[in-house]
């Protein structure tokens, strides 16, 4: 599979993307992670934790 630094991902990279993160979730992760990486529309940050804030609802996040 060619690799590409530019652009979207495809399909096939964005379900490659998400079994990683699984994995990197089932088999990595502690107790949490924060990212932070820059883009062309500024920094994106990213926030990966076990547990949930009292005042968060679990049906506000996407299953994957």
């Amino acid at each position: 599979m060619d690799h590409v630094e530019n652009g979207r991902l495809s399909d096939d990279e964005f379900n490659e993307f998400l079994s990683f993160l699984k994995r990197f979730c089932a088999h990595d992760l502690d107790q949490w992670e924060a990212w932070q990486t820059a883009t062309p529309s500024g920094p994106v940050y990213v926030n990966m934790t076990r547990s949930l804030s009292p005042e968060t609802d679990p049906s506000a996040f996407r299953s994957i």
